[in-house]
């Protein structure tokens, strides 16, 4: 029995207590407040890729340093990035809204209902259609606000909108002399019976309109104020050139004072709305209320007048239109001395299908038949100026004062002859 208690003890309980000994130091140098507690494991690779794995870092959003000038960059380097990165740092509009904006006005209007109103909602008079080519380029802007204009071309069907608010009866004008005269559309103000001016300042004064001119859809309005107005200059509009920045001003949708920028997408636009279309393209949003509103190159002067928009549903798509002020300024002025417009006439039917152009028909009382051009005439050039199509012919004809003389140059019966005509005053009935 000894022997085998013996054996017991050495194979069973003594490796049993020794065990459970070295398990509890273990325990106690491991359990946190022991004695021994080893230091956390550092600078091993285990430890960089398991408890703080590496995390790649962007580049810092900083602003880039100042361009190096270009003669300290060194041989071999691109001398056109420095240039490059100079042209995109665009500048603000900031300077120049605060220069022109005081100018802008917002125009409301209001209508005594009557006839005469509901006959301009409607299509025009077609009745007695014009007689002549210049009869049918000349046809008038809109009197009335919520008539639509609408531009056929060999590529599709485009709306056109004046660029006013139908909805609140909201326009825009700018000041052009601080004595308070005031440039519009023609549209805008309509056959208002109130004409409201809203300036910058936050004053809102009445008034009267010093006159209009239906061919170029421009008016003139005047209000009385016992101080000084803020103005704005003319720009010339013929240094204007596609690409050039633009700013343009008004009170789309009512809001008033708003300001939109972009680039002249194109100019001498033909629109068929009159014989002296040539409107500049902008790409600057505008919207119904802008009509009448300036549009400003980067000196500050004014070197257009918004009047149109081209949109399927009478919102801004970036197709603006606006009245080159070298048609503008000199309107604005025979208005402000005279109270209106007198353009010439020829009272002529051109045919410009084929080179050169001929006389289609001549009005038996107009100009051109006293001035001795006749039917199948062959029209060579005015002046000096060569001519190729009927539309620079009756613009530059609609932009001159009657009695202005223009010696045409034609063929008739393989001779040619140069005929001095007097053109003569348009016709009321046109407009």
């Amino acid at each position: 029995m000894q022997p085998v208690m013996r054996h017991l003890v050495w194979s069973v309980l003594l490796p049993a207590a020794v065990g459970s000994m070295v398990a509890a130091g273990v325990c106690l140098w491991w359990v946190p407040g022991g004695e021994k507690v080893p230091e956390p494991i550092k600078n091993t690779s285990l430890y960089k890729a398991v408890r703080h794995p590496p995390v790649p870092v962007s580049s810092p959003l900083v602003l880039p340093p100042a361009a190096t000038p270009v003669g300290a960059l060194p041989v071999g380097v691109n001398h056109e990035a420095p240039a490059l990165r100079e042209a995109l740092n665009l500048p603000s509009f900031a300077p120049l809204v605060h220069q022109v904006i005081p100018a802008v006005v917002n125009i409301s209007i209001s209508h005594a209902s009557s006839s005469a109103d509901e006959d301009d909602e409607g299509e025009p008079d077609t009745a007695s259609p014009p007689a002549s080519q210049e009869q049918r380029r000349a046809s008038p802007a809109p009197r009335k606000k919520h008539r639509l204009r609408h531009h056929v071309t060999g590529k599709g069907h485009h709306m056109l909108h004046p660029a006013d608010d139908e909805l609140t009866g909201a326009g825009s004008g700018f000041v052009v002399d601080a004595s308070g005269i005031i440039v519009t559309n023609r549209h805008v103000i309509g056959h208002a019976t109130r004409i409201m001016v809203s300036l910058s300042d936050g004053r809102s004064l009445p008034a009267h309109s010093l006159g209009d001119d239906p061919m170029t859809d421009i008016a003139v309005i005047k209000v009385d104020s016992p101080t000084p107005l803020p103005c704005v200059s003319w720009g010339d509009s013929r240094q204007v050139e596609i690409g050039d920045w633009i700013l343009v001003a008004g009170n789309p949708f009512g809001f008033g004072s708003s300001v939109t920028a972009g680039i002249v997408s194109a100019v001498g636009r033909d629109l068929g709305s009159g014989a002296l279309d040539d409107f500049m393209q902008l790409d600057a949003p505008i919207n119904p209320g802008n009509s009448g509103g300036p549009a400003f190159n980067l000196q500050g002067q004014v070197v257009a007048m918004n009047a149109a928009i081209a949109s399927p549903s009478d919102g801004s798509v970036g197709i603006g239109f606006g009245i080159p002020s070298e048609i503008v300024a000199p309107v604005v002025e025979a208005i402000r001395q005279t109270g209106h417009v007198e353009h010439g006439w020829l009272g002529v039917t051109l045919n410009d299908s084929s080179f050169p152009m001929w006389v289609e028909d001549v009005d038996p009382h107009g100009a051109a038949w006293r001035g001795g051009l006749r039917k199948k005439d062959a029209i060579l050039a005015i002046g000096n100026i060569p001519v190729h199509d009927a539309r620079t012919v009756l613009r530059s004809v609609a932009a001159a004062h009657p009695g202005t003389v223009f010696n045409f140059t034609i063929r008739r019966e393989g001779k040619i002859i140069t005929l001095p005509v007097a053109l003569g005053k348009r016709p009321t009935t046109v407009f």
